[in-house]
């Protein structure tokens, strides 16, 4: 077997931008914040397309299967075999392509009833708005410039108190110079924030100071405010202007993140201009409001918060426990002591010094380090958190977008993938089937203390919110959520994109990661059903089947197409009515893949890119499968967010060939036996699997990752031994470490705070 490929840390000096593929993505303007609202016939095909699949998959169980077995009573064991576990596959595929056109035509009845927030509403909810928000960024090994543009999205969100804090999780003391170096620019990075933003901050206070204590001359009032906004666009220009542009990430940052804020503030300047021109009358309330929008924008608090330096906190490596680390901590005040070598925190009551206050907030916002959000993301989210009827809706977001302007074919094609998941995660809010997808989301903290699980591990207390017995975390929370009589709601507009893996190696990791845990994740969803019947809650039948297919269908989806791909099954089972029954869920993606800026036949390519994706997400649903059966937790192992290559495991980088060889055999065997519909589909499988593996992975990178894996296998690192615990030696009593006999008693017995956490929840079987 291969040995395990680490995980990748980010290099330190700055790599070349990546070169651009042929057949990357030309266009790298966004899409709009809104969208469009659909047409009447867009809405009815929808609907045209539900029910040719449900009455399609009908007419063929009823045509094919049912009169087979009618027409040949004596018809083998392993004919009827056949036929049930083909008529199975068939039915759970078209389940999912059913779940697809739903899901869409939910999301185009939210996209047509959606009216945006007018400005002015939001000025009067926020305009004597006290509570605040505290952004936690978890990052690990990331690469300075990734995290940076994503702290800058959050700092210049406009909202009355912002507290930006990143929980860096990378090993505070190590000892490789490039990995200090690399670490220090992070730390540095809330630094930088906090003294650019200054300037513009403390002018704006002054001026909003200056507004309150004078006379509230109308004309005075309106140019002092337009001297303002003039001031605040130009900072932000200058600003984008020195910012250095490499690949479509930072182009995106400049453009749309900081230029697109400075043109909206250009926008105000431009009414503010034309009513001194008109010679009108702002209220001074009105006045007062818009002086806010500047000090809220880029007044904010930034943090860097290390777990790893505290003994008593969790140091699981998960981005979970990241954030229940620093959760746990807020609304507190804590003192840093020294505990026979290990750094502890412990909580200090009012009028005693504390070397942390931990100020809570009412809401948080979980930012991925390599996700970016767009002005008025808080601001629009939090004011639908506080609408009515909205009161028992623990989270919202916009599920993320994909940046545009791809330099390789696959970052395009999985990006294309992504976008086509934002319309589908809209549709499943319109049944009431949202997931939290963990990217980017605003939590009401109320919601969390709901689901917190409290344990006391040696001697210290870990408090538990966001669940990290699975590599899901967020798809576990959202179902803890809805046990406890909490809602999820995506809000239906773009204000959030996340970067897309840009080579092979990296995007398996992050696809294995999301194939792995659902299964595990399904007990759960029924023990919520069953305490939201308690409740007397009306629970709908197609939103139980769209969170099943959430959860399941990726499990589903790659064993069927195993079956269909392997197994030669007997043409008389074979019907273009099966067809008929997909083709509605290929037209409809094509359509929302072309509306959302790609191109129709990216069906094809996405195809393809799932042929060679198989075998990863078959290896994610066997990694459930051993958790369920071992109850050992399966590591959390981080998507690399690196400029260079990430090599592939080899096994994931052969089995496309062997699918390709495969395939074309079988078309050789059908076409010899005249089974012409096994041959056509053999024939589609060879082509676009190939086409997958030259754009995708890439022939050289193919050859060098199966080398590397070779070698990997063959070269078995010595195993270490033990050293023998070193016997007592006596000491004098200067010699003693006295301090370390008090507090930890017998080493020997002393657990590890981490491991014994670990071990303790699979023994309970959380």
């Amino acid at each position: 077997m291969p040995v395990a490929h680490p995980e990748p840390i980010a290099p330190v000096a700055d790599p070349a931008p990546r070169r651009r593929q042929w057949g990357a993505e030309k266009r790298s303007e966004p899409m709009s914040i809104v969208h469009p609202k659909p047409t009447g016939r867009k809405i009815v095909l929808g609907r045209l397309g539900i029910i040719t699949t449900v009455t399609a998959w009908i007419v063929y169980v009823v045509t094919t299967i049912l009169r087979q077995f009618a027409n040949n009573p004596g018809a083998g064991f392993r004919f009827q075999l056949e036929a049930a576990s083909y008529l199975t596959v068939v039915t759970f595929l078209t389940f999912s392509a059913l779940m697809y056109l739903l899901a869409r035509q939910g999301a185009l009845y939210r996209f047509r009833d959606h009216q945006r927030v007018p400005r002015g509403e939001l000025d009067r909810h926020f305009a004597r708005y006290d509570d605040g928000v505290t952004v936690l960024v978890p990052s690990y090994a990331e690469e300075p410039e990734i995290v940076r543009a994503t702290l800058w999205s959050a700092a210049l969100q406009e909202f009355p108190d912002l507290r930006v804090v990143l929980l860096l999780d990378d090993p505070p003391f190590p000892t490789d110079p490039a990995v200090i170096q690399r670490l220090e620019r992070t730390r540095a990075l809330q630094t930088e924030i906090s003294d650019r933003l200054a300037e513009p901050a403390g002018r704006a206070r002054a001026a909003l100071t200056a507004f309150r204590n004078g006379d509230h001359a109308p004309s005075s009032d309106l140019k002092r405010l337009i001297s303002e906004y003039q001031a605040a666009a130009v900072w932000l220009e200058e600003f984008a202007e020195a910012e250095r542009i490499e690949d479509h990430v930072d182009e995106f940052f400049v453009d749309l993140v900081v230029m697109g804020l400075a043109r909206e503030l250009r926008l105000v300047l431009l009414a503010l201009e034309a009513a001194a021109a008109q010679s009108a009358e702002l209220a001074p309330e009105r006045i007062e409001e818009l002086h806010l929008r500047l000090v809220r924008t880029f007044s904010v608090k930034t943090e860097t918060f290390e777990r790893k330096r505290y003994a008593n906190l969790s140091h699981e490596a998960n981005k979970a426990m990241n954030l229940n680390s620093y959760i746990s901590l807020m609304g507190q005040r804590w003192a840093v002591e020294d505990a026979a070598g290990d750094t502890v925190l412990r909580q200090v009551p009012e009028g005693e010094d504390a070397d942390l206050d931990i100020p809570d907030t009412r809401y948080l916002l979980t930012l991925d380090a390599d996700s970016q959000l767009l002005r008025d993301y808080c601001l629009r989210l939090v004011y639908f958190l506080e609408s009515p009827g909205n009161e028992r809706v623990a989270v919202t977001q916009t599920p993320y977008s994909a940046f545009r302007g791809a330099p390789t074919r696959i970052e395009r094609v999985a990006g294309a993938t992504t976008d086509i998941q934002h319309i589908l995660h809209q549709g499943m809010t319109y049944y009431g089937a949202t997931f939290w997808v963990g990217a980017n989301a605003v939590i009401r903290k109320e919601a969390l203390e709901d689901i917190v699980e409290v344990e006391t591990v040696g001697g210290f207390e870990i408090r538990t919110y966001i669940q990290d017995r699975t590599v899901i975390e967020d798809t576990e929370s959202s179902i803890d959520l809805g046990a406890h009589g909490w809602k999820l709601a995506n809000y239906p507009e773009r204000l959030s994109y996340s970067a897309t893996p840009p080579d092979f190696g990296s995007l398996v990791v992050q696809r294995r990661r999301w194939a792995n845990g659902g299964l595990l994740i399904l007990p759960k969803l029924w023990s919520q059903l069953v305490e939201r019947r308690h409740r007397h809650e009306r629970i709908l039948v197609r939103e139980v089947f769209m969170k099943v297919n959430y959860m399941a269908s990726i499990a589903w989806a790659s064993f069927g197409l195993v079956f269909l791909l392997a197994y030669p099954y007997d043409s008389r089972l074979l019907s273009p009515v099966v067809f008929v029954a997909a083709l509605p869920y290929f037209l409809a993606m094509g359509s929302d893949l072309r509306d959302c800026g790609h191109r129709f036949s990216d069906i094809f390519r996405i195809y393809g890119f799932n042929l060679v994706m198989l075998p990863v997400n078959l290896a994610g649903v066997f990694k459930s499968m051993q958790q369920a059966l071992t109850g050992e937790k399966i590591p959390f192992v981080r998507t690399p967010k690196v400029k260079d290559r990430t090599a592939a495991p080899a096994l994931y980088v052969l089995i496309p060939y062997l699918m390709v060889a495969f395939s074309v055999l079988t078309l050789y065997r059908d076409v010899m036996a005249g089974n012409w519909g096994n041959a056509a589909f053999a024939a589609l499988n060879a082509s676009l699997a190939t086409y997958a593996i030259h754009s995708y992975i890439g022939i050289k990178n193919s050859l060098v990752d199966i080398a590397l894996g070779t070698i990997s296998w063959l070269y078995v690192e010595p195993k270490k031994s033990k050293p023998a615990e070193p016997a007592v030696i006596p000491k004098t009593a200067e010699e003693v470490d006295f301090s370390s006999i008090l507090y930890h008693g017998d080493r020997r017995l002393n657990r590890d705070l981490r491991g014994s956490h670990d071990r303790r929840r699979r023994a309970s079987g959380l």
